[in-house]
């Protein structure tokens, strides 16, 4: 076999068991968490922006936070991005903060928030996010990963995979109506 076609193949089983992954996630991660959980591992991150400055989710403190992890290379992430940040814009005067955590290098998301411009921070992560996204639900630790927190902090619902406009506008509902 040519090194073309051995790479072409490893290549195809990569794809394959990507896709066959995200299957499975799909059955065996629960899409919307039933009830809340404590989101203290998300909100004791201390992440860089794209300034390089430390921030934390905590700043939004009292504010729901809808938190995206979500990479360049991820097409899911990619096509959700765009949607997120019309969303974004419309429920902040409501006390509504996106955040985007990069599972990337600084300079991938650099490049592609100059093609793709977001209303939201942007901060890079790494495996300490990625655990963090582990503490309240993303088991598997795949991407895109979406977690929304309520005023309190508590984790009202989760999702791995693309979500789509009306279940994050349900889940943002949800934590707004949920007292102080």
């Amino acid at each position: 076999m040519t090194p073309l076609r051995t790479w072409l193949l490893v290549g195809a089983v990569a794809v394959a068991a990507a896709g066959a992954g995200l299957l499975v996630a799909r059955h065996q991660q629960p899409e919307h968490t039933a009830q809340a959980q404590d989101g203290a591992a998300l909100r004791a991150l201390q992440l860089a922006d794209m300034d390089g400055k430390t921030r934390s989710l905590a700043e939004w403190k009292n504010e729901v936070v809808v938190v995206n992890f979500w990479a360049t290379w991820c097409a899911p992430c990619r096509e959700e991005m765009p949607e997120f940040s019309r969303i974004s814009q419309e429920y902040a005067a409501k006390g509504v903060q996106f955040v985007g955590i990069g599972i990337d290098t600084p300079i991938n998301v650099r490049k592609f928030i100059e093609e793709s411009p977001v209303a939201y921070p942007l901060l890079i992560g790494a495996g300490d996010a990625m655990e963090a996204a582990a503490a309240v639900g993303n088991t598997l630790m795949a991407l895109p990963f979406t977690a929304v927190l309520d005023r309190r902090g508590q984790v009202v619902q989760t999702k791995l995979g693309k979500m789509q406009r009306a279940e994050l506008e349900t889940a943002i509902q949800h934590a707004l109506a949920t007292p102080h």
